[in-house]
């Protein structure tokens, strides 16, 4: 049921116009709809809110919008002890970019803007909804780079290698364990980085030798376990200091998929060096989605959101302002 009302509710939004997607969002949420997205779009109360901030913006600006789905699952939330059932949608939104969005970019050419977006579903209506999409991403197939060179490959990403992460029809719950398991021992062995192991032999203990971490814009791709800690865990975890314990809102998996979300997930102290920023004051809060696919015991791929511009912006850098005071 769950599933069901999720695909509807995309389906009416296929259909909707900038003028009419308020209303459309209404026909499937709850009056006090909460709403979480990432800079600068952040919490939003009900369907006219969510409209007016995110929705008809992005309408405008990506025209003839697809939603080119990679992965869809559901699953029980194992952070509230299973009471809520959580519908996870994760591709791209594809358009025509018509438009500045944000007051930025406008190529009139393709676009395909990352997402991310997890779904509370109660009483036959959305209820709470997180939806993380990669704004750098998109500015970056305009040229417009917001960070200094990254450390992995910047892509339009794929989704899962195995081309089977869209669950329509329920999964053996005994496969969803599996996954989950294998999501909470990494949890584990990342949460301390404490366990006194050389990074990779650490990263082999919850991972294949072959994974693909497919990062955000500023950080990027990268594909096996070797250059994974070399270009981007090893350089993480050398740029900060004092990393809090990781806080969830939403864990969950169906199948051999699975993934959660924080508000934030952990805060940690810069300690400079991290895509080419300085050292800074105060801890900076890290709101992140990661998806996964499993393969057998450990973790294959893994499609990781960070808000890097909510991060920026706790340490008092405004990164879309600064871009449009220099275009």
């Amino acid at each position: 049921m769950e599933k069901a009302l999720v695909r509807a509710h995309y389906n009416a939004l296929s259909k909707a116009t900038p003028e009419t997607v308020g209303a459309v969002l209404a026909e499937r949420t709850a009056a006090d709809w909460h709403w979480r997205g990432m800079h600068p779009f952040y919490e939003q109360t009900g369907a006219a809110a969510v409209a007016e901030v995110f929705w008809a913006p992005l309408m405008t600006s990506l025209t003839r919008m697809q939603r080119r789905e990679d992965i869809f699952f559901a699953g029980r939330n194992e952070i509230d002890g299973e009471a809520s059932t959580w519908v996870i949608s994760m591709g791209h939104l594809m358009g025509l970019w018509d438009k500045p969005l944000l007051g930025l970019g406008g190529t009139r050419k393709i676009a395909m803007l990352r997402y991310a977006e997890f779904n509370r579903v109660e009483g036959g209506q959305i209820v709470e909804t997180a939806m993380f999409c990669d704004i750098p991403h998109l500015l970056m197939q305009a040229g417009i780079n917001p960070f200094p060179p990254q450390t992995a490959a910047h892509l339009v990403q794929p989704g899962p290698l195995t081309h089977d992460g869209l669950l329509y029809e329920d999964a053996p719950a005994e496969e969803g364990a599996k996954t989950l398991a294998a999501i909470n021992a990494m949890i584990g062995d990342l949460g301390t980085w404490q366990l006194g192991l050389p990074l990779e032999e650490e990263l082999a203990r919850t991972w294949n030798d072959d994974m693909i971490w497919w990062g955000p814009a500023g950080i990027g791709a990268t594909y096996t376990i070797e250059r994974y800690a070399k270009q981007h865990s090893g350089a993480f975890r050398a740029g900060f200091t004092e990393r809090s314990s990781t806080g969830h809102l939403c864990r969950t998996a169906e199948g051999h998929y699975g993934g959660f979300f924080g508000w934030p997930n952990f805060t940690a102290r810069s300690t400079g060096g991290f895509m080419g920023m300085p050292a800074m004051e105060g801890k900076g809060e890290f709101r992140v989605v990661d998806i996964y696919r499993r393969d057998g015991d450990k973790l294959s791929e893994n499609w990781i959101f960070i808000d890097i511009l909510h991060w920026m912006s706790t340490l008092g850098v405004d990164v879309l302002e600064r871009l449009r005071k220099a275009m």
